[in-house]
């Protein structure tokens, strides 16, 4: 049976070229990243903000969102956000945290339910103290810390040093990539969206490593040709693998997100945003960015030496 091949075997796209506009692109990309989350900031969900979340679902056809938000409004409860997903007649709402402790935060839910009665079904009701918040905050901040700190080991003993520092590159550029992606869509980042970064990481790793590996089998294999063109070589020789891999997993999500619920949505929007970057600095920045890291083909270390000597 013959086997499917999306990219034909004798591709020759020059993707060393190419990082001479994805270089400054990623730059100014990761700056923007670092301004947008320094100004404008992230939507933070409640498990990080801490108060209280109602998923409602009106009975009689779509919800009156005006309606709704007058009825809260007499409550006095500070900041509340009334936001319809899904379907029409499905709306989330969500309380800021009252002063009082976890008492305060349960009372809103006895108050919201009298004031919007029976006409709706109470589908999703979660409560989330300041404690709790906090707890959340810490424990979601720790294990990012030893996430990367694993990693960083892992290509440490895994690679020499030059591949190590490639990857590490370009896992943090898909980092504050993503973390600027939230800042401008706004989208929640709640303890899924957390999930989702570390899962970034690991896709991104996994396909860099791949790559990387090649490259090294490459530089056994080719001694007379520049560092350039082997990595061209190495990219193109992955490419079929690249494009499957990544394809079949934005089908994934794609329908996850579609069809996921809004529980997950946070989660699969950040993967669909993560899955693109990630096989892009893949590509266009852990190889490229091994040319300035000093690793060289036989030729180019031979023409160094010879430079070097007649100098």
């Amino acid at each position: 049976m013959r086997l499917l091949r999306l990219v034909p075997a004798d591709t020759k796209l020059p993707f060393m070229a190419w990082r001479r506009l994805t270089f400054p692109l990623s730059a100014v990309l990761s700056i923007v990243s670092i301004v947008l989350f320094l100004t404008v900031g992230m939507n933070f969900g409640i498990d990080f903000m801490g108060g209280t979340m109602i998923e409602v679902q009106s009975k009689s056809g779509p919800a009156d969102i005006g309606a709704m938000r007058a009825k809260l409004a007499n409550l006095d409860l500070g900041d509340v956000q009334i936001q319809q997903f899904g379907p029409p007649t499905d709306v989330l709402i969500r309380v800021q945290t009252q002063p009082g402790g976890d008492a305060a935060q349960q009372a809103v839910v006895v108050k919201v339910k009298e004031a919007l009665g029976s006409e709706v079904d109470y589908r999703r009701v979660e409560v989330v103290g300041p404690q709790v918040s906090k707890e959340l905050v810490q424990g979601g901040t720790i294990g990012s810390v030893i996430a990367i700190f694993g990693i960083i080991l892992y290509l440490w003993f895994r690679f020499e040093w030059q591949f190590a520092i490639g990857a590490m590159v370009a896992t943090m550029h898909d980092i504050v990539l993503t973390i600027g992606f939230f800042a401008v869509t706004q989208i929640e980042f709640n303890s899924t969206s957390i999930a989702a970064i570390l899962t970034i990481m690991g896709y991104s790793v996994n396909d860099t490593v791949v790559i990387y590996d090649r490259i090294r089998e490459m530089l056994r294999k080719y001694k007379r040709i520049s560092t350039e063109e082997l990595l061209d070589i190495a990219m193109n020789a992955t490419l079929s693998r690249t494009i499957y891999t990544g394809s079949t997993t934005l089908l994934a999500m794609v329908a996850l997100y579609a069809f996921g619920g809004e529980v997950i949505r946070s989660f699969t929007a950040a993967m669909i945003f993560g899955v693109v970057i990630g096989t892009y600095s893949s590509a266009f920045i852990a190889a490229p960015f091994l040319i300035y890291l000093g690793v060289k083909t036989q030729a180019k270390d031979d023409a160094d030496k010879a430079a070097t000597a007649k100098a």
